[in-house]
Order: structure tokens, then C-alpha cells, then sequence
């Protein structure tokens, strides 16, 4: 039959425990026996996850046979002690204008692409793994957790066709892939985060620079909560779980760069109600090297990617590791459109005319940069018709 997995949450005392199903519990019956592994979930790792597609506990989900591999590895382990953690002050060019110039990535960071419902993080993120996975010689994880079933589909069935894997894994690939999307029970979004983090982990310990993609690390959250009420925790802010921030930390501190290698990860962060306060994308704020904000007043002027130039921040923006030029002009850029900002207003009362010749210049380049950092991407070609672009960053720089 169907093989159900159940993690221990709670020891109640007399041979009995409080669990959590990783999978429907429809059919279960009470006195059924339950053996115990006496063991944490432990998942297959190493090559020959690349090419395929499994759920949270480790079993094959794109029904191209068995994943036979040497090692399993335990979803839950511990964090890199200090010792081992290393930090290098290197860029990843991603040639998307807007990121490279202003909130530029650093190698082995982390990453977080904040936006609201529909603002595109998933496009952005799916044309970071077009640019920077097809350009990169190592490999790739991906994480879905909790997002719409159709969109790992299709990244699945892309990743083949540009040659990023094989069909049904082998030779070549590149990209692991581990779903727990969401008509999964939370007990499996809560985890398979995890376990994605668990095949990258292993990958950076022997000596690999990873790129770790999660989409969506609010839905880790969302689940966290369901799971933290269903065992009858008192919720605390916002009617979240109050392990919040342990739940996130204990993630994110794994996700780190080692002396071994490293791990490069973008996380997608759903920003509920647009309100960047709320308990969720806040506290993943101060876990991140880089944030990208997606931005709903700059989708409404059809700019895509709807990255705001103003509320994207990152660590590398410093002349020692960006270059003098390079710093100079993206502070140039801040400036001009932060003017524009505040001109705004009085643009929106007394119209144009009524601005100094100084003024009206400073507008006219802000919205000349605007469009200039707009640009067309590869996996919206569908969609848009137009090509896709990848800008080095001195083009950028230049213009």
C-alpha cells in the first residue's frame, strides 16, 4: 500500500505521541499500528537527485522510476558551527539591469525577492534561474514550497528543453528539484523546505558552489502557523506561531557558505497585504544579504521587472567591493529618483509647469531611468513577444 509518513511533535506520556502527517490522512482508522523508524525523515542526496523531482520525504515524483542513491541524508541537522562559515566579498551578475546596478548580489548569500500577490517574484526568480543556473557550471536546487503546482510543472518541462536536465535525470543535469506544493497537508510545507536545504547542504559539503532556490519561504511560515495551532500552541503576533522566529533561524543559519563550498540562495518572500511589517517578511529581513522589492505602484506603470529602485537594498553596494564608478553611479541614480519621489506630489497638485527648469530636468532623467531599467526577460517571452535580454553590468553601468 501507500507508505505514510508521521513526524513526532509532542510525547503525551502512556505509549502515546501527537504527530504530523507528511501526506493525507484520509482512510486512516483508529487502532491501526504505526511502527516507529526511531529515526528523523531522512531524504536521498548527491547526484543523482539532479534531473528529478521528489516530494518531502524523498520519494520520485515525476514517474521516471526508483531514486537510488548512495547516501541519505536527515532533514534536520544543525547549523555550520562559526569556525566553519567563510564570507567572500564577490558579485553574481544575474543581467538584470535594475539588481546588478543598485542591490547587487553577493556569491554564497542569501537573497530575498519581496513582493505582493502578482507583482511577478515568480517570474523573477524563474529568469534568475534561466540566467544564472544556465551560466553557472554547478548545480542547482530548487525548492517549491507551497506555490501553484502548474508553475513547477512548467519549470520542470523548461529545465529540459534549455538543456539545464535531462528527462528523467542521468548525465548532464543540473537541477534537483523538491516539491511540496499546495494542495500538500502543512505538515509537508512545514518540511520540505528542509528538505530541499538538505540535498543543497550535501552538495556544498563536498566541495560545490550551490544555488538554492526556494519559492515561496512565506508558505514555510504559513504552514509553521497551521501546524503550531493545530497543536494547540497560543498563537502570538498576527495569529502566528510563536516559535516564528526559531522556525526561521533554524533554517536560514543552515543556509550558509562553508570553507567546503558554498550556497548562493534566492528566496521568494510573499509579502501578505503588501505590508512589509507583518511578522513573516519581516523577520526573514534580517537574515538576508540582499533584498529585492517588488514594487506595486511600479507594475501599475507596466515597468517590469517592478524592482523598487528605492526600497532594495544590499551589502555589496560598497566601493571596496563594487568599484568607485560603479558606487558613484548607483548613489547618481538613488538620488535622482528619490528627488523624483518627493517632486511627485506636487506634480500630482499644480501639474508639470509649475517645477523650476532644475526640477523638470531631474524628473525628465528619473523617468528616463525608469524605463532604463525595465527590461525584457526570457521567460516572458511567451507572453510578451519580445526577446528576452541579458545586460553585462558595464553596459549598465555606462549608460
Amino acid at each position: 500500500g501507500h507508505r505514510l509518513v508521521l513526524e513526532v511533535a509532542q510525547h503525551l506520556g502512556e505509549n502515546s505521541v501527537r504527530t504530523i502527517a507528511m501526506d493525507s490522512t484520509e482512510g486512516l482508522v483508529r487502532g491501526q499500528s504505526v511502527s516507529d523508524t526511531g529515526a528523523p525523515i531522512s531524504v536521498p542526496v548527491g547526484p543523482e537527485t539532479l534531473g528529478r523531482i521528489m516530494n518531502v520525504i524523498g520519494e520520485p515524483v515525476d514517474e521516471a522510476g526508483p531514486l537510488v542513491t548512495a547516501h541519505k541524508r536527515a532533514i534536520h541537522q544543525d547549523a555550520p558551527a562559526y569556525v566553519e562559515q567563510s564570507t567572500e566579498g564577490q558579485i553574481l551578475v544575474t543581467g538584470i539591469k535594475v539588481v546588478d546596478l543598485l542591490a547587487p548580489y553577493a556569491k554564497g548569500g542569501k537573497i530575498g525577492l519581496f513582493g505582493g500577490a502578482g507583482v511577478g517574484k515568480t517570474v523573477l526568480i524563474m529568469e534568475l534561474i534561466n540566467n544564472v543556473a544556465k551560466a553557472h557550471g554547478g548545480y542547482s536546487v530548487f525548492a517549491g514550497v507551497g506555490e501553484r503546482t502548474r508553475e513547477g510543472n512548467d519549470l520542470y518541462h523548461e529545465m529540459i528543453e534549455s538543456g539545464v536536465n535531462k528527462h528523467g535525470g542521468g548525465e548532464g543535469s543540473k537541477a534537483a528539484l523538491v516539491y511540496g506544493q499546495m494542495n500538500e497537508p502543512p505538515g509537508a510545507r512545514a518540511r520540505v523546505a528542509l528538505t530541499g536545504l538538505t540535498v543543497a547542504e550535501n552538495f556544498r559539503n563536498e566541495g560545490q558552489d550551490v544555488l538554492f532556490f526556494v519559492d515561496n519561504i512565506f508558505r514555510f511560515t504559513q504552514a509553521g502557523s497551521e501546524v503550531s495551532a493545530l497543536l494547540g500552541r497560543i498563537p502570538s503576533a498576527v495569529g502566528y506561531q510563536p516559535t516564528l522566529a526559531t522556525d526561521m533561524g533554524q533554517m536560514q543559519e543552515r543556509i550558509t557558505t562553508t570553507t567546503t563550498g558554498s550556497i548562493t540562495s534566492v528566496q521568494a518572500i510573499y509579502v501578505p497585504a503588501d505590508d512589509l511589517t507583518d511578522p513573516a517578511p519581516a523577520t526573514s529581513f534580517a537574515h538576508l544579504d540582499a533584498t529585492t522589492v517588488l514594487s506595486r505602484s511600479i507594475a501599475e506603470k507596466g515597468i517590469y521587472p517592478a524592482v523598487d529602485p528605492l526600497d532594495s537594498t544590499s551589502r555589496m553596494l560598497d566601493p571596496m567591493v563594487v568599484g568607485e564608478e560603479h558606487y558613484e553611479v548607483a548613489r547618481k541614480v538613488q538620488s535622482t529618483l528619490q528627488r523624483y519621489k518627493a517632486l511627485q506630489d506636487i506634480i500630482a497638485i499644480l501639474g508639470m509647469d509649475e517645477l523650476s527648469e532644475d526640477d523638470k530636468l531631474a524628473v525628465a532623467r528619473a523617468r528616463k531611468i525608469e524605463r532604463f531599467l525595465s527590461q525584457p526577460f526570457f521567460v516572458a517571452e511567451v507572453f510578451t513577444g519580445s526577446p528576452g535580454k541579458l545586460v553585462a553590468l558595464e553596459d549598465t553601468i555606462k549608460a
